[in-house]
């Protein structure tokens, strides 16, 4: 029988002594991207990079996240946390600018707007999110799967509802990226944190921003490699900035995009649909099984799966070797490529006492 491309990965890149269904708070690191991270320390302990690393890789981080997510590489700048990078798009609206987002919002997709402390914050449930856009609504601002519960947004109908009003659009994608496919060019910006279903290091994330945006958008983190011409732009202030999203980027660290390379590029090789049928597979077999033990999960057909108010059993889970997080009340389980039906089936095992 042909091993698919899930089981490959599986077999050749991970080795968990766990059963890991937390992917929505850090992501397993393949092992090739722990080896690259591991050979460039070790070129830098010897003397042998100077400079600490390699823009090279970055470029190929940015490329591999540009082809995964659908987009050009022109429009995606490098960062290091999402919030620092929410924090350029809310440096670029005028004060008493309205953004809408959504009640309960994951904190770094919010907190930016909210301490301007000259922007009119207005919050909504998620299920209402595209009929609470009005016509002074200068930005949208919400992510496409819910950090607290999994519940995915009505993407299309958040972005014609914008678009109807002239308002722009922000989205997190860091709970959805890598698994849910996504058009990254639908929307001015999106912001992803990386280390989740991405599997990459912490400290990457990735900003993109459409041409039109990009004109509006304050350089904030401008330095060296902002610029058109890097090695003109040694010392003083830097003359020209680089013509595209480039000149937002952060200054990154080499070790977590070296890394960062190797696990977008595994990914691109097997396919978002691919992962997505594989996750959204899983996680319906967690919901059968729940319901069937009486417990009711948030409705939907998202990876990540939420049981309301038995959030108290994660340390029950814990203790039975299978990883899972608590967030607002909710047990929340994540399910990724590496994960199988038998690692679905344990953690029922468990759950049913």
């Amino acid at each position: 029988m042909e091993t698919s491309a899930i089981d490959r990965a599986r077999t050749t890149e991970f080795a968990p002594d766990t059963v890991y269904l937390n992917t929505s708070s850090c992501g397993l690191l393949p092992r090739g991207t722990v080896d690259a991270v591991t050979t460039l320390a070790e070129e830098n302990a010897l003397g042998r990079r100077p400079g600490g690393g390699d823009h090279g890789t970055v470029a190929a981080a940015r490329d591999g996240f540009a082809r995964f997510t659908g987009t050009d590489a022109g429009r995606v700048a490098v960062g290091g946390s999402v919030a620092g990078q929410v924090a350029l798009v809310a440096a670029s609206l005028p004060a008493g600018s309205e953004v809408l987002a959504p009640e309960g919002e994951f904190s770094s997709v919010v907190s930016p707007f909210a301490q301007r402390g000259n922007l009119k914050m207005r919050y909504v449930p998620l299920a209402g999110l595209a009929d609470a856009v009005r016509p002074d609504t200068a930005l949208v601002a919400f992510s496409a799967v819910q950090s607290s519960d999994g519940r995915v947004a009505g993407l299309e109908a958040v972005r014609e509802a914008a678009a109807a009003y002239g308002a722009r659009t922000l989205l997190d994608a860091s709970q959805a990226a890598g698994w849910l496919p996504l058009d990254t060019g639908a929307y001015d910006y999106t912001v992803t944190g990386a280390f989740k279903f991405l599997l990459c290091p912490r400290g990457t994330t990735f900003l993109t921003v459409t041409e039109e945006a990009q004109e509006t958008l304050p350089a904030l983190h401008a330095g060296l490699l902002s610029a058109q011409d890097p090695d003109a732009a040694l010392y003083g202030p830097v003359q020209r900035l680089a013509d595209e999203a480039r000149r937002f980027d952060e200054p990154v660290s080499f070790l977590s995009y070296a890394g960062a390379a190797h696990s977008l590029a595994l990914l691109d090789g097997i396919g978002v649909d691919t992962l997505h049928a594989h996750a959204t597979g899983l996680a319906a077999r967690f919901r059968a099984g729940l319901a069937g033990l009486g417990h009711e999960a948030v409705p939907g057909d998202s990876a990540v799966v939420a049981v309301p108010g038995l959030g108290s059993r994660q340390p029950v889970l814990a203790r039975a070797g299978i990883v899972v997080s608590q967030r607002a009340g909710n047990l929340r389980a994540a399910f990724h490529l590496y994960n199988t039906e038998a690692d679905v089936d344990r953690a029922l095992d468990v759950l049913s006492g």
